[in-house]
């Protein structure tokens, strides 16, 4: 049996870059979201840092994170982000969820 598999992403915009990055987030919602095995792709923003923004992904299994780490708006994203944000990413099996 398959486990669904969590990520969450902490991203925070470098200087001057929240606008740029806050673009490259809302492009990755609707195709991301389009993916078979995306159960949720929900992006947050900080209320005490609007530089901090926290996207909160659930996939079906972890061959459907590789499938979207294999997508052109995943691609498109990696080519940009490091210039926008610094980001942190935790993969996360599931302990007990409803």
């Amino acid at each position: 049996m398959t486990a669904p598999v969590k990520i969450i992403a902490v991203l925070t915009a470098r200087a001057d870059a929240v606008e740029g990055l806050r673009q490259l987030l809302d492009a990755m919602l609707v195709p991301s979201r389009a993916e078979p095995g995306n159960l949720r792709y929900d992006l947050w923003q900080d209320q005490g840092d609007a530089s901090r923004f926290v996207l909160d992904e659930l996939y079906t299994d972890m061959a459907a994170v590789t499938a979207h780490r294999a997508t052109p708006h995943f691609a498109r994203f990696l080519d940009h982000i490091e210039d926008l944000a610094e980001r942190v990413a935790y993969v996360l099996d599931p302990i007990a969820t409803t």
